[in-house]
């Protein structure tokens, strides 16, 4: 091995690709980087307009003009309105992963749920279905590429120069300098990838204590496992004695075949199994829903009356307009619900069925784990997206009785308004769902690996 490691360090291709890769894995930083400070200049727009909109309201409610107060349904449904914010995940900077796919602030108000899910963005970037440049794409696609680079002529470049059975004519078998050629190998490339995830992870300013250090160990454990698995699957391309033309030309078909093809044909499948509802389908139906339950306003509001008979008795003293807006809201999210409740359903169901398909390759599995642990993921916005419900519901319990009472909000009142405040996912949640990954990847490295050093007993040394 430490032959193998005088040559690595003497060998200007491992310092060109190692360059190279410094560059690729700067510029894919710099975009994680670049997006995670668009979502926080985002977040803070949106808590500035808040914050401002509160400031007017408190002058407002300080003004004679207005008497002792505002009307409930105007507050819960506009001018106190409040944001239900996700701040970036631990290790965004590192990978995006869905994080430009799914809303990660909604303004919630006593209109119905689906309003605060199709919000309209403070600044509406537009979502690339088909990813960014990123470390994290650095990792699945690229770093593969730089392990079969150096692992394709593990014996055969010296069975061509003729040397290998000057090497094998010492006290050294096979297994043995195989195992040397690929430590060296690894301990070049994986710590260089290591090291550059740190170093990204730092120029990212993340966290140097708690949550982020653990997320950062499991990010390095899984980028480790993965290199493992393409040097494990070198060995046993080797292992099959072929010529060094060979053994690249199989190991890039190999590459194009899991990082490539099974993760698009497993992409197609999911979708055809649990086909979702186009969100432009979801909005077109909130939509109609809406401009239906307005056009039926007096019906909606005469069986609204009969549900509340307090308010036909003349015991509560809401206006007209209020029992109407609340009857439209009730009607329009009922209109919704079902095409809502298939969009939910089917979103899992395609999820559940990815966690399944993620074993066929081992892109998809680290890719899956990695966006994971950096807060990236579907699992982290349906964490987000639960506590938006029961803020939503939460924000209605406490407005409607004040609607239906026709009670008016004052200065004093507004201090009590409910207000979000976002909770991450339990560390343990997510150190369980990588390691399911890690798993998916550390089991076929060790059944390929242990397959291709038992095949280098017959291995041809020449010929």
């Amino acid at each position: 091995m430490r032959h193998e490691v005088r040559l690595l360090a003497v060998d200007r291709t491992l310092l060109a690709v190692g360059i190279l890769l410094a560059v690729v894995v700067g510029y894919g930083v710099l975009n994680g980087v670049t997006w995670a400070a668009f979502q926080r200049a985002t977040l803070n727009a949106a808590a500035r307009e808040e914050s401002d909109r509160f400031k007017a309201l408190r002058n407002r409610l300080t003004s004679p003009g207005d008497g002792p107060g505002l009307p409930a349904d105007q507050v819960g449904l506009s001018l106190g309105a409040r944001y239900a914010a996700m701040p970036p995940g631990p290790l965004a900077s590192l990978v995006i992963g869905q994080s430009d796919l799914y809303p990660y602030y909604a303004l919630v108000t006593t209109a119905n749920r689906q309003s605060a899910l199709a919000h309209d963005e403070i600044e509406n970037p537009t979502h690339l279905m088909s990813g960014r440049f990123d470390l994290g794409f650095v990792v699945v696609v690229l770093y593969p590429l730089v392990i079969l680079a150096l692992g394709y002529n593990l014996l055969s470049g010296e069975k061509e120069q003729g040397t290998l059975v000057i090497v094998l004519s010492q006290p050294v078998g096979r297994r043995t300098l195989v195992l040397g050629k690929v430590l060296a190998r690894g301990l070049a490339v994986v710590g260089l990838a290591v090291a550059i995830s740190i170093g990204g992870y730092l120029l990212a300013g993340g966290p140097t204590t708690g949550d982020g250090l653990t997320r950062l160990g499991l990010w390095l454990a899984v980028v480790a496992a993965y290199g493992a698995f393409w040097f494990a699957l070198a060995v046993a391309i080797n292992a099959l004695g072929r010529s060094s033309a060979t053994n690249a030309l199989a190991l890039a078909g190999t590459w194009f075949l899991l990082v490539a093809v099974v993760p698009a044909l497993a992409s197609l499948f999911v979708r055809i199994a649990y086909p979702v509802p186009s969100r432009i389908e979801l909005i077109q139906t909130v939509r109609e829903a809406s401009d239906q339950a307005k056009a039926d306003g007096p019906k909606l509001n005469a069986k609204f009356l009969e549900a509340h008979p307090e308010l036909a008795r003349g015991q509560a003293e809401a206006s007209e307009f209020a029992i109407q807006s609340l009857a439209v809201q009730d009607a329009s999210e009922a209109g919704v619900a079902a095409v809502l409740s298939r969009f939910e359903t089917q979103l899992g169901h395609q999820q559940r069925l990815v966690d399944r398909l993620r074993f066929l390759s081992p892109a998809i599995a680290t890719l899956e784990a990695l966006q994971d642990v950096a807060g990236t993921g579907s699992a982290r916005y349906t964490h987000f997206a639960a506590q938006v419900d029961q803020f939503h519901e939460g924000w209605r319990a406490y407005f409607r009785p004040k609607i239906l009472a026709g009670e008016l909000i004052r200065r004093d009142d507004l201090a009590r308004i409910p207000a979000f405040s976002f909770r991450e996912e339990p560390l343990g949640a997510v150190a369980s769902r990588a390691s399911v990954g890690l798993a998916g990847l550390i089991l076929p490295t060790l059944v390929i690996g242990s397959i291709g050093l038992a095949a280098m007993r017959r291995y041809p040394v020449v010929g």
